[in-house]
């Protein structure tokens, strides 16, 4: 599972992602992070049965987390597969079926958002 870590000033200068490790044990893969003095966010890679826990411990350490049920979503309405996103995602997420048809596999997905600026028809949008 996939959350997304929301860094404050007040916690950007600890070393919070290496606490929770420690603490929980959970093996946290850091798909993308944005992080600057002034905060930004973290996409963190969670084992599934640990994500609790692990959610648990940043809250504790007075983090902010989401939980990305559906990272990007697409709208089939306005997809025409035309196939611009495909190019242009760094992680493979987004392929073209036998039938051309776009599809996506979004256990890759690090929320980056270069699909959703490429789409021509607006079809793709960053989920929450």
């Amino acid at each position: 599972m996939k959350i997304t870590l929301h860094a404050t000033p007040d916690i950007t200068p600890r070393p919070l992602i290496a606490e929770v490790i420690l603490e929980t044990g959970a093996l946290l893969n850091i798909d993308r992070a944005d992080v600057k003095p002034k905060g930004g966010e973290v996409v963190i890679d969670v084992p599934q049965d640990e994500c609790e826990r692990v959610v648990a411990a940043f809250k504790k350490r007075g983090a902010t987390i989401t939980c990305l049920k559906q990272p990007i979503i697409k709208d089939d309405d306005e997809c025409v597969n035309c196939g611009a996103c495909i190019s242009v995602c760094p992680t493979g997420v987004i392929s073209f079926r036998d039938d051309w048809s776009v599809q996506m596999d979004l256990d890759k997905c690090v929320q980056c958002g270069a699909c959703v600026t490429m789409c021509p028809h607006s079809a793709l949008t960053v989920g929450k």
